[in-house]
Order: structure tokens, then C-alpha cells, then sequence
């Protein structure tokens, strides 16, 4: 990584002498650098969660179960980054809030690699809680690095960062996949938490590089406020203490007590959190219209994570036990399919970034409402295509593992037409006040998505094997479904958009 760092052979002092990062600020390195590291803990613990927690050397439960805790934890990642903001706005600023939030996740992977179960949920709390913070607030701070929205270097300075993170997403199962899987489960757990402390410590070296404008808590509480809300936020803390603690003793705690409220959380959250925003009396008619149009986006977005998240567990569940896990004869370890989606999306989002702007030109470039029926109907077809390897596992036979890079590859395709469109749409749609809070609104869909599917799977609740014939093609129904009511829909959506295109 070195040799990308550059000096212009130009006195000190003239704009563009100061060392960059591929022509862009030095802080983007610092960042980049981070956001991969955080990335290879991540989807490095992800890729094995799953597995372990099923595995007869690991926790030994059954597969709805291991399902249901997979999606409780994705959605809190996600349900997190609204909090995540919301400390950096008033308390400590983007650039505290991320070194905080590096040692949280350290030492939640630590926790992971004891061999202890009650040490391993709550390194699951921590994990998701510290990712939640880091994900509200990095990518704001590479915005800092630019001279605002009009920066001719900003897109690419994003679309580096974005590498960075499949860069670290594609890495993480190869190396932590293979320690976790073929030495030992909490070997891989700690070698994430290595790969944090690589990023962590690089961030407090590198972070003289970073913005001043990182530094700035933008709207800080004043010390009334700070009084009332921790003291709101140990009364809430001291209910669940007591209510646990009864539960607890008297002998009735299962893992169940925890999952289902946070799996309802995630799906109540979502639906108060917009019904806010849609109710606010501050918007005018334009602002209320587009919001009601953005809950057409948001429940496509929903049922389109619920499918596209299976890939780390239905998915990986069934490569476990009922695939053919090698090519031309090679084998290796089912983790490895989790790097099959970030390597696609750097292969691709390239080719679609160019398809767009040939298609624009030409004055054929689909409307954001058929970019986003695309997204749902290909999902739909990825678990259509799921129905051959389980028809293949119910004749006693073992699938073959291109079947399932066949599926990612056509979720792939789906996610790049879909989730960037998302996000655009989010910040053309966003009503003047919540202008910066509607990107963690984008990330709830996700957190909706993953709680549905950890409400199905819990054994306690809807009990649905997942990886069934019957249910996989019911939901690959529900997404095609879906797909095609959007765009039916479609001159109405655009009518309450307004100007947005």
C-alpha cells in the first residue's frame, strides 16, 4: 500500500504538494485501510457464525435456531447505525465515535474466542453494537475529506472506499474461514479481533490525516440534556436488569427471552421510525408525498434483504451438509462461498456503472422504479435457481457447488441493481429535516428483512425450515411478486416522488 502514496515534485505549500492516496486526500488511506480491516473481522466472523454455532464442535443447535440468532445479530448491525449517529452528532463527533467503536468490536471478538458460550452472546452484543457506531459515522468522514458535494474527486473517492470494503469482505473467509473451520472455531473468532486491532491501530496513526471537521460533534447536548438521558438510559437498564434477573432465577431463561424481543424490535423500530417522519408536521405537502413514496422502496428493500441476507445462512447451512464442496475435485471449506459475492461485486459494479451511463446517454437508461423491480425479480430467481441443489439433496445426492455460486452470482446482479439505487433514492427522497438521518431509515429495511427471517426460523415462533422446497419457492414467489407490483405501481410512485427521477 505504500507505493500508492505519492509527492508531487512541487514546492510545499502549492495546492496538490501534499502526499495523497491515488490523487485523493491522505485521509482516505487511513479510512480505507479501517473500513477493510473492520470488514475482514466482520464477514470473517460472519462466515463462521453460522457454522459454528450448528456445528457439533461448536454450540451443537439446530438450524433454525443458529438462523434465527444469524438474523437477530445482522439486523442489530444495522438497527445500530441509527444510535451510531445519533452518539457522534451529540456526543463525542465521527472521529472519536470510530476508535470507540474499533475497541468495542476488538474485544467483542475476543469474547468470541473463549471457549465459553455466555462469553460468545455476549461478544455477539459487542460486535454488533461497535459495528452499528462504525457504520453511521466512516463513511460520513470520508465525505469530510472533500470540499463538499461539488469535489470532482468525491465519487471516486467513494468508489475507492467501497473496494476497500469488498476487498476486506472477500479476504475475511478465505483466511478466517479456513483457521475457523479447518484448525480451530474460536483460532478464526481470534483472528478477527486481530485483523480489528490491525485496523485500529492504523486508524489512531493515520488519523492526523483525517478532516478537522471530523472532530466536531455537530449538535452537542448541553449538560442538562446528557443528565436526563443517561439518567433515562439507566431506568431502561435497570427494568431489564430486574426483569432478566427474575427470569433468570426463578429458572425460566432461555435463549428464546432474548432473541424474540430483539427480533420484534427490529421489526417495530422500522415501521415507528417512518411513521414518525411520515406524521411530522414540519414537512410540507412535497416532503410528505415523497415519503409516502419512499415506503414503496423500503418494503421492496425489506423483502429483498430477507432473501439476499439467507446467502450467510440458508444458503451456508445447506452447503454444509448437502453440497459437493470442491471443484475439478479440489475441496475447501463452505465459508469459502461467502467470498463469492464481494469478488463479484468488484468485478461488476464497473460494468454496471458504465452500463448506466451508455444506457443515460442514449435516453434509455431504466427509471429508478424499473431498476428496483429488477433487484426483487432477480432475488426471486436466485431462489428459484435454489430449487434445483434441494431437489438434487432430496434424492440423496450432493449438489454441486456451482449451483450455489450460480445463486450468489444472480443475487449479485440483483444487490448491484438494487441497493446503490437505494441509496440514491434515500438522499433524493429525504424531507429537509432528516436529510442525514435517512440513510440509517435505508439501513432499517435491512434490519425488517433479517427479523422477518429470524421470526420464520425460530423454532419458538414460526418453526419454518427454511431450506425447504416448498418455503424457498414461496418466497422466491413473494419477491418476483413484489418486483412486478412496483412496476405496475409505478406511475403512481413516481406521481408522489414529485421531482425526484
Amino acid at each position: 500500500m505504500a507505493s500508492s502514496l505519492t509527492k508531487d515534485s512541487v514546492r510545499p505549500g502549492t495546492p496538490g504538494s501534499e502526499k495523497t492516496f491515488f490523487g485523493h486526500p491522505r485521509g482516505l488511506a487511513t479510512l480505507f485501510m479501517t473500513e477493510m480491516w473492520e470488514r475482514f473481522s466482520y464477514y470473517g466472523m460472519r462466515a463462521l457464525l453460522p457454522l459454528y454455532l450448528v456445528a457439533p464442535g461448536g454450540l451443537h443447535m439446530n438450524a433454525g435456531t443458529a438462523t434465527a440468532i444469524y438474523s437477530v445479530y445482522v439486523s442489530l448491525v444495522y438497527l445500530l447505525a441509527l444510535p451510531g449517529g445519533w452518539v457522534a452528532d451529540r456526543f463525542l463527533g465521527p472521529r472519536k465515535t470510530v476508535a470507540v467503536s474499533g475497541l468495542i468490536i476488538m474485544l467483542g471478538h475476543l469474547c468470541l474466542a473463549l471457549p465459553v458460550a455466555a462469553s460468545f452472546f455476549v461478544g455477539l452484543g459487542l460486535v454488533a453494537i461497535g459495528s452499528g457506531l462504525l457504520k453511521a459515522n466512516i463513511s460520513t468522514m470520508v465525505g469530510h475529506l472533500y470540499n463538499g458535494p461539488d469535489d470532482a474527486r468525491r465519487d471516486g473517492g467513494f468508489t475507492l472506499f467501497y473496494i476497500g470494503i469488498n476487498l476486506g469482505a472477500f479476504v475475511a473467509p478465505l483466511v478466517i474461514g479456513t483457521v475457523g473451520e479447518n484448525v480451530n472455531w474460536h483460532f478464526g473468532f481470534a483472528l478477527a479481533a486481530v485483523g480489528m486491532a490491525l485496523g485500529l491501530a492504523q486508524y489512531l496513526l493515520g488519523s492526523r490525516h483525517l478532516s478537522a471537521q471530523s472532530d466536531v460533534v455537530p449538535t452537542p447536548m448541553s449538560p442538562a440534556e446528557k443528565s436526563a438521558t443517561l439518567r433515562k438510559g439507566l431506568i431502561w437498564l435497570a427494568i431489564a436488569a430486574v426483569f432478566y434477573g427474575v427470569v433468570g432465577f426463578t429458572g425460566h431463561f432461555t435463549l428464546n427471552w432474548a432473541l424474540i424481543p430483539l427480533t420484534l424490535i427490529g421489526l417495530i423500530v422500522p415501521i415507528l421510525v417512518i411513521a414518525r417522519i411520515r406524521r411530522d408536521k414540519d414537512l410540507d405537502a412535497a416532503e410528505k408525498s415523497k415519503v409516502s413514496a419512499y415506503v414503496w422502496f423500503f418494503v421492496a428493500a425489506a423483502v429483498f434483504w430477507m432473501i439476499y441476507d439467507q446467502g450467510g445462512s440458508t444458503l451456508s447451512l445447506f452447503a454444509d451438509g448437502k453440497a459437493e464442496n470442491s471443484v475439478f475435485g479440489w475441496g475447501f471449506p463452505v465459508s469459502w462461498y461467502q467470498s463469492v459475492n464481494p469478488v463479484m461485486i468488484m468485478a461488476l459494479a464497473p460494468v454496471f456503472a458504465w452500463l448506466w451511463l451508455w444506457l443515460n446517454r442514449r435516453g434509455k437508461e431504466p427509471s429508478t422504479i424499473v431498476k428496483f423491480s429488477s433487484g426483487l425479480v432477480l432475488v426471486g430467481a436466485s431462489f428459484f435457481l435454489f430449487l434445483a441443489p434441494l431437489s438434487i439433496a432430496d434424492g440423496g445426492h450432493k449438489a454441486a457447488a456451482m449451483w450455489l455460486v450460480a445463486i450468489y452470482f444472480v443475487q449479485t446482479v440483483g444487490e448491484l441493481t438494487l441497493s446503490p439505487v437505494g441509496l440514491s433514492v434515500t438522499t433524493k427522497m429525504a424531507p429537509r429535516k432528516y436529510a442525514s438521518q435517512m440513510m440509517g431509515v435505508w439501513f432499517l429495511a435491512v434490519t425488517a428483512g433479517d427479523s422477518i427471517t429470524a421470526l420464520l426460523s425460530n423454532p419458538a415462533v414460526g418453526g419454518v425450515n427454511l431450506d425447504r422446497t416448498g418455503f424457498v419457492a414461496l418466497e422466491a414467489a413473494l419477491a418476483v411478486v413484489a418486483g412486478v407490483a412496483v412496476w405496475m405501481y409505478r406511475k403512481k410512485v413516481n406521481r408522489l416522488m414529485g421531482d425526484v427521477r
